[in-house]
């Protein structure tokens, strides 16, 4: 196989469309926005990438078939709008710092032949404790973005993110300013612990602004009630001390889907 192989299904074509890119990351808070906003807009898959640069693995659904893992992307058509939307989706980034690059580079490439002139890539960003009011952090390709960005409530904090943006958020952004792109990272704050949908959902009450489109938020909700559930019962365990075991006891969290 190629390093690197596209199948599509269809190749649209697409109005002035808007690249939304949601890979896994820090609290998979990219992923579950992209695939929420997805699910919302009944987006429609037309194409899969295959890579080397992916983990070696397959997927195995429920009735015991496998897949490779992939990453998949998506178009929504919306008619009278200005602009339609592209998404790019997976379950995993590249492995090395190479694949990260050639499969950021092939992925513009694709969108850029659709006809895409702005990226919002959307992940987490991590401070290693609790959030209950997390903040969307930013960053553009541009000083006029940026102001764009703060008018709809991103805050743009001097030394945050200090280390930078690692992997497919960043890299979109740097090289996708390369292509000419206008290009923003959306972050949510998030203790990165956890799978965290409350940092999700105010990443997409962000975008969803931008994109002019009304979406329900109740399925994140339910999966930030989860979290909590979870969250409460490793906050038990820490204080319980069973008498009769030394250095406390073990609870199940297997019950948890």
């Amino acid at each position: 196989m190629q390093d690197i192989e596209v199948s599509f299904s269809e190749k649209p074509v697409l109005n002035d469309p808007i690249f939304i890119e949601g890979l896994p990351g820090v609290g998979n808070v990219g992923k579950l926005a992209a695939e929420h906003l997805i699910e919302q807009l009944n987006a429609t898959k037309f194409a899969d990438i295959i890579s080397k640069y992916f983990p070696p693995q397959v997927i195995v659904n429920d009735e015991g078939v496998i897949r490779l893992v992939s990453n998949e992307l998506y178009y929504v058509k919306r008619e009278g709008r200005s602009n339609d939307i592209v998404f790019l989706v997976g379950d995993y980034q590249g492995v090395t710092p190479e694949g990260q690059y050639m499969l950021s580079d092939r992925v513009l490439t694709i969108v850029k032949e659709l006809g895409v002139n702005r990226i919002f890539t959307l992940g987490g960003y991590g401070i290693g404790k609790m959030v209950e009011k997390p903040r969307v952090l930013g960053a553009a390709t541009d000083a006029a973005l940026v102001d764009e960005m703060k008018n709809l409530g991103v805050v743009f904090s001097k030394g945050e993110p200090g280390s930078g943006i690692v992997g497919a958020s960043g890299l979109l952004l740097g090289l996708g300013k390369l292509y000419g792109m206008q290009s923003v990272c959306l972050m949510g704050e998030t203790s990165g612990y956890f799978v965290d949908p409350r940092a999700a959902e105010v990443v997409l009450e962000v975008l969803v602004k931008e994109l002019d489109v009304q979406i329900d938020y109740e399925a994140l909700r339910r999966k930030a009630q989860q979290i909590d559930r979870i969250t409460e019962r490793l906050k038990d365990m820490e204080t319980q001390q069973a008498p009769d075991t030394p250095g406390g006891r073990r609870e199940d969290l297997g019950y948890i889907g």
